[in-house]
């Protein structure tokens, strides 16, 4: 473990984001959701998402830091569905800066988000992502998920040139 690994976790505080924290939050989710990184990410990572996100339950946008420096974000929501009496917490994105993953603070900013989502009458917790995205599945194991359900995702690269051979003229 590096030192501003162990010396973030020593000092770490969650808090809820401001909108000053937008700005560091969203160049972190630029370093973390990458297109090399994860190819097929159903979901784009950009600045609506974070203000919407905000807009709407700031409460449940926390970061961490230590010190002046933001090391990570938890994004969430929650959602409640028609003709059903539960609630749902929604953990929308969870980023740390690359270099300090595996320090602890992802799990500080779960333990954190789960708390505000109990607070908030939250019956069940979900998160999505990608089932070759084995460290975030791992993370998320590790927090208690389980039950894992599996969807088909689907994908077409628009970009690469079709090898459908024209029709014959007749």
């Amino acid at each position: 473990m590096s030192d501003s690994s162990s010396a973030g976790k020593e000092n770490l505080r969650i808090r809820e984001m401001t909108i000053d924290d937008l700005s560091e939050v969203f160049h972190i989710g630029e370093e973390v959701f990458t297109a090399e990184s994860f190819q097929s990410l159903y979901r784009t990572w950009d600045e609506y998402e974070i203000t919407t996100l905000f807009n709407s339950d700031n409460e449940l946008c926390l970061v961490a830091e230590a010190g002046d420096k933001i090391l990570g974000f938890a994004l969430g929501t929650t959602v409640t569905k028609h003709n059903s009496p539960w609630k749902y917490g929604y953990l929308v994105w969870v980023g740390v800066r690359r270099d300090i993953q595996q320090g602890g603070v992802g799990s500080g900013l779960f333990k954190e988000i789960k708390h505000r989502m109990k607070e908030q009458g939250v019956r069940m917790m979900i998160i999505d992502t990608s089932a070759d995205n084995l460290p975030a599945v791992h993370f998320f194991q590790k927090q208690g998920f389980g039950d894992i359900q599996e969807h088909v995702y689907m994908s077409l690269n628009l970009s690469r040139k079709s090898r459908k051979k024209p029709a014959k003229k007749s």
